[in-house]
């Protein structure tokens, strides 16, 4: 198959936001107040977008080394703080060990599947290099903010649990072994999901970009069972680095949970918990 792409005019694209007015229709015939959260979303959504649109079509021109790795700092940097944040655990204590997990588990399962799989010249070509890893990058995030948050938070809420397994002779790992086990249950679950009804309920993003693009299903099967197979395992070890990371920071030389991280994670989950509801 050696077809062009088809290219969206911008005047259709802009007609076709009136799509839009459907959702904002519902939201003000309910009440539901989000009619205001919606416009911003839309508006940073859209100038997000064109801006990134017009870097990433300088960075494929230029195809520069340390552009493309100046991109990724910001990439993994701007995700890095997502995780702090929505993960509810303190910035200044945690930054660090999470940065260096969440680098070290992307980079790394990013590189093997450049490297070893799709072979580009140069091997930092921005086409494969920025997607690849912002995929990997995008879908891991959501299980990293998940591990943490459920991690600290049901050992703050099971202090007393946590302790009295400590005071009869557990070890750290041994102590903390149910909550390091329920926070990977509730990274990693979401993922098998799509893993296991991936092609059947839908066809997954990267499948999707290639065969709009104009590569044949199988070459588009090959490219999307390497980038689920990239994500999971990197989901999966960077869930893991980064709880190990942040656990001797998080607990005191008694073994207890430090106050600022128990209040913030306990916080957050509660948020997480009203936003379900």
């Amino acid at each position: 198959m050696d077809k062009q792409f088809i290219d969206i005019g911008w005047g259709a694209l802009l007609l076709y936001y009136t799509m839009l007015l459907i959702p904002l229709a519902i939201f003000y015939s309910l009440g539901l107040g989000l009619t205001r959260s919606l416009l911003w979303a839309i508006v940073r959504m859209t100038v997000q977008l064109f801006l990134v649109g017009l870097y990433l079509e300088f960075l494929f021109r230029t195809n520069s080394l340390w552009l493309n790795l100046l991109w990724l700092l910001v990439m993994l940097s701007a995700a890095n703080f997502r995780i702090l944040g929505d993960g509810g655990i303190g910035l200044r204590r945690f930054v660090l060990p999470c940065m260096w997990a969440l680098s070290a588990t992307t980079l790394t399962v990013a590189g093997v599947m450049i490297l070893s799989l799709i072979r580009p010249d140069p091997w930092y070509d921005a086409r494969y290099l920025i997607p690849i890893v912002g995929m990997i990058l995008g879908n891991c995030l959501r299980g990293n903010i998940l591990s943490v948050q459920h991690f600290y938070a049901g050992i703050s809420k099971d202090a007393d649990v946590y302790r009295q397994r400590l005071s009869m002779g557990a070890t750290r790992f041994e102590a903390l072994r149910p909550w390091l086990a329920l926070a990977m249950s509730n990274a990693c679950r979401q993922h098998l999901a799509s893993m296991a009804t991936v092609g059947i309920v839908a066809l997954p993003g990267m499948m999707t970009g290639q065969i709009l693009g104009g590569a044949t299903p199988m070459v588009a099967i090959k490219y999307q069972l390497a980038i689920m197979i990239a994500i999971f395992v990197s989901l999966t070890l960077g869930a893991y680095l980064n709880l190990w990371l942040t656990i001797p920071r998080a607990f005191d030389r008694m073994g207890n949970l430090c106050e600022d991280v128990q209040g913030s994670t306990w916080k957050s989950a509660k948020s997480s918990r009203r936003k379900k509801h």
